[in-house]
């Protein structure tokens, strides 16, 4: 199988679990009702993404999805990457077409020996030693690879889900046990600081694995997935390397940069109208598209051309997703051409 055009997307499935299962603390298990409409909703999403690569976070138990693949009267046509999804813990998942799935999938708990968030001689004599302890994700990353073209090489895919910046609850933590009264009034801040600091940790570890595959290498690397920060953040920074986009036309790239799929639409558009998360009334891009120089317009070392990106947000509108099924994050699909550069 050779494609002329080649299309992944990003979904966030808020949760799809059998109905009667439990989820998070606090959450109230779907009904039989409910998980009718989610299914009925995620059918119809997934029949008009017809995306070759969908990348999938907050799975729950994989005979949920394949539920909705037969609705939507595509079960023939995807392999679906889900083997963690037995119903006890969020995972990240995926669906490839038919013919794609290079290799067998996996999915990475730990994070990389060479990720080390310690630092005791900073250059500043005013900076205190830092000595950050986290070793694993909190959603394993899925990575797996795909020929969309068999006379190059597979391109890597990592699917991922960040930590999230809902704060972390400290109440039952042992050192606020101990003196309630000098840590209640600022639980917000703590938990929203040790989120941030495990989410930006996520980044850093997934930025190790990332290099490992793309230094001194021409292999295609594309991740999806909910990295819950935005565009211009750390978190994104840290995993795209921050490379140069306006460079002329085939004269750019980067070994072991990423590249926003927000950012080359903005450069094809008059209008920016990307979010894909609704909170507060604050509108965010909190689930994006990297690639990598042999996916980005204007690489030396291009094979696919930039070819649009549609994001389905509407939904974002209702006030009530279990009322309707409906997930809280927006879809994003991403298209390429083949268009090689000319030697």
């Amino acid at each position: 199988m050779s494609l002329d055009r080649f299309t992944v997307a990003t979904v966030n499935l808020y949760n799809l679990q059998l109905p009667g299962r439990a989820m998070n603390p606090g959450q109230e298990p779907w009904t039989a009702r409910e998980y009718a409409r989610k299914i009925a909703w995620l059918a119809d999403r997934l029949r008009d993404l017809q995306a070759d690569v969908v990348g999938l976070q907050e799975l729950w138990h994989r005979d949920a999805l394949v539920a909705a693949l037969e609705r939507a009267r595509l079960d023939d046509d995807y392999d679906v990457l889900a083997d963690q999804a037995t119903g006890g813990r969020i995972t990240c998942a995926a669906l490839v077409r038919r013919g794609l799935l290079h290799g067998t999938p996996h999915w990475v708990d730990d994070f990389p020996p060479a990720l080390r968030l310690h630092a005791s001689d900073t250059h500043d004599p005013q900076a205190p030693d830092i000595d950050v302890r986290i070793r694993r994700f909190s959603r394993p990353v899925l990575r797996f690879a795909v020929t969309p073209r068999t006379d190059r090489p597979p391109v890597e895919v990592a699917v991922v889900h960040l930590k999230s910046k809902v704060p972390t609850r400290v109440e039952r933590e042992p050192w606020f046990r101990a003196d309630p009264d000098t840590f209640r009034p600022h639980v917000e801040a703590l938990g929203a600081a040790i989120s941030t600091i495990r989410r930006t940790a996520e980044a850093a570890a997934l930025r190790v694995l990332l290099t490992d595959v793309m230094k001194r290498s021409d292999t295609p690397v594309v991740v999806l997935g909910d990295v819950n920060d935005g565009q211009h953040s750390n978190t994104v920074n840290i995993l795209t390397g921050q490379p140069r986009y306006l460079v002329g036309d085939s004269r750019g790239g980067t070994d072991t940069g990423l590249y926003t799929a927000q950012t080359l639409q903005e450069y094809r558009d008059t209008r920016d109208v990307y979010y894909t998360h609704v909170h507060e009334d604050l509108r965010e891009s909190l689930d994006h598209v990297l690639v990598s120089e042999q996916l980005y317009d204007n690489s030396r070392r291009r094979m696919w051309l930039f070819d649009g990106l549609t994001i389905t947000n509407d939904h974002l509108a209702t006030q009530d997703h279990r009322a309707d099924g409906s997930n809280d994050h927006g879809l994003v699909r991403v298209a390429f051409r083949w268009a090689p550069v000319a030697a």
